[in-house]
């Protein structure tokens, strides 16, 4: 690369006016990736802007491209299902694990607790009734699903807490989502420094209340209808008074006082579509080849088919000669005996033409490096392997496939812990709080409700009644044979727990334990004994050592011979 060279006299005239130090920041100052003269990056000025300057502006745009490659790319749609599928799975159970050393109870308690909630919390929330979903269309674990997968192309998901005063509901609570799009800045509140994408906070950041709006702004009924009825918003606050929820509101923040959020595949929305149009092309490419099997082609040049075919007549053009030599070719062609496809003759071709075949469809370029490449960068906007993405383990071995397996599962706990376990430790508090001031709980009753409040309000004693964990989808295991050893090794030496391990497998042990129970005690009932291999050592899979007293025998009987 060439490089600049500056005039002295400007740099003293630069120096006179703001100063060397000055001069130097203008030209970069120390950093290569701050120079201003380098022709790879001269042009290079993105605005330095606040969070919300740069995101909200284009976040309507964005969202929408966003959705728009996840409909039409099989690929994106196809990773949002592995983000939903990896984190939430089948079924998304609870683990309560209250806090018993803040709360000041036993584990006596504690187990009784667990078991009474997590049984009635999991009737409520996976009922076919769908009593935990407002518009009545979802299970709880059709909710997390759902909030997983809103996130995956918005970046964050919402919803509202109603309270349903239905006859034959047990539990009033219930959630209603609402589609992030509706979630925007009334006319009224644009002037309101507080209130940015539509959402009102105080001076420290705090979110206060959400406008949102009746309907979709791009709703049917609102093009149809062509009214202003459909225009309105209702502010809805944070919480109640005494700290219960009242919109769910879930997010990443990437930077200090950045209000709302987007998709982590923004930052690849140009390569997506890039790669989509590589394919339509290629396979149109490929329809194109395929529609003609074979040609007749000509070796002559145009002037000697010309002349052929009685160039330099008056009034005749280039397109009446042409008409009359492929006329005669197609004549030749046809009246041909020998011109057969499945013969496999070699014909006698009219003079002057060949006949060349065309292969039925050729992709020219789907699965080679270029289209390979352009995966892989979507799969790392997915935060997936390319492996999971493409389904294609072709040149995947035992290691690679472990590796990339492990970087995605590090992914998915990371999101199942901000966006899924968020969504599934609000819906509980609420249902949890509902059940203690109705009296619900046998072993919490309402008489101790008041541990949980201080002035008026849910305390830190809440949180500690509320603590537990979510069993989602199982890790998976490559080799399963594998990996269970590696399970039982860590287990015997104290390593992990039975807990950890079958939660892994997406299983709460404590159900795991008791139908352990009930098994042996069928087995027991109906006299059957399970046959136990004896010869292989189930921690390691290699065969036992055989044992001291028989490894003495072996010895006598050797010497004897």
């Amino acid at each position: 690369m060439k490089a600049t060279v500056i005039d002295p006299n400007e740099l003293a005239e630069i120096d006179a006016l703001v100063g060397t130090p000055q001069r130097d920041m203008a030209f970069g100052g120390a950093y290569d990736g701050a120079a201003r003269f380098d022709k790879g990056i001269a042009s290079w000025s993105p605005p330095l802007q606040s969070a919300d300057a740069d995101l909200l502006p284009v976040k309507g745009l964005v969202d929408s491209r966003a959705r728009d490659v996840g409909r039409n790319d099989a690929y994106v749609q196809g990773g949002a299902t592995i983000h939903k599928d990896g984190i939430v799975g089948a079924m998304y159970a609870l683990n309560s694990k209250p806090n018993t050393e803040a709360l000041g109870l036993d584990e006596d308690w504690a187990t009784e607790f667990q078991k009474e909630v997590e049984a009635l919390f999991t009737i409520w929330a996976e009922s076919p009734r769908k009593w935990v979903d407002a518009s009545g269309q979802n299970t709880f674990t059709s909710l997390i699903r759902l909030t997983v997968g809103v996130y995956t192309f918005a970046g964050e998901s919402l919803a509202t807490v109603e309270w349903i005063n239905e006859k034959g509901r047990d539990f009033k609570t219930a959630i209603q989502m609402i589609d992030t799009d509706r979630l925007t800045q009334p006319d009224s509140a644009m002037a309101n420094p507080l209130v940015r994408g539509g959402i009102k906070h105080n001076t420290r950041g705090k979110h206060l209340s959400y406008f949102i709006r009746v309907d979709h702004p791009s709703d049917y009924r609102v093009l149809m209808l062509s009214t202003t009825a459909y225009n309105s918003y209702k502010e809805v606050k944070a919480e109640k008074p005494w700290g219960r929820k009242q919109v769910i509101y879930i997010r990443e923040q990437m930077r200090v006082d950045q209000t709302r959020a987007v998709s982590d595949i923004v930052s690849a929305l140009k390569e997506i579509h890039i790669t989509q149009k590589f394919r339509d092309v290629t396979l149109q490419n490929a329809v194109v080849n395929a529609m003609y099997a074979a040609s007749i082609e000509s070796d002559l040049p145009p002037e000697a088919v010309y002349q052929q075919l009685g160039s330099g007549n008056a009034g005749q053009s280039v397109a009446d000669y042409a008409e009359k030599y492929l006329g005669a070719v197609s004549e030749y062609v046809g009246s041909s005996k020998h011109m057969k496809m499945d013969g496999v003759r070699v014909p006698h071709m009219f003079p002057g033409t060949k006949f060349k075949l065309h292969p039925a469809g050729n992709p020219g370029g789907v699965g080679q490096e270029f289209e390979t490449g352009l995966l892989r960068y979507i799969a790392s906007s997915l935060n997936i392997s390319y492996e999971e993405l493409s389904r294609d383990f072709t040149k995947t071995n035992y290691s690679s496939a472990r590796a990339a397996m492990a970087s995605t599962w590090r992914f998915m706990q990371s999101r199942k812990k901000l966006v899924a376990d968020e969504m599934a430790n609000a819906i509980f508090r609420l249902w949890l709080e509902e059940a203690i001031n109705a009296n619900r709980l046998k072993s919490f009753p309402a008489t101790m409700a008041g541990m949980l409040y201080t002035n008026g309000g849910l305390n830190m004693m809440f949180d500690a009644l509320c603590a537990g964990e979510w069993i989602g989808a199982a890790r998976g295991q490559i080799d399963e044979l594998k990996e269970t050893q590696a399970a039982v090794l860590r287990i015997k030496y104290g390593l992990s727990t039975h807990e950890d391990e079958l939660a892994r497998l997406g299983k709460d042990y404590r159900k795991v334990y008791a139908q352990l129970e009930r098994e042996a005690k069928e087995r027991d009932d109906r006299n059957i004994e399970l046959f136990e291999d004896n010869s292989v050592n189930a921690a390691s899979g290699t065969t036992r050592e055989v044992d001291a007293e028989d490894e003495g025998t072996k010895d006598d009987d050797t010497n004897a011979e």
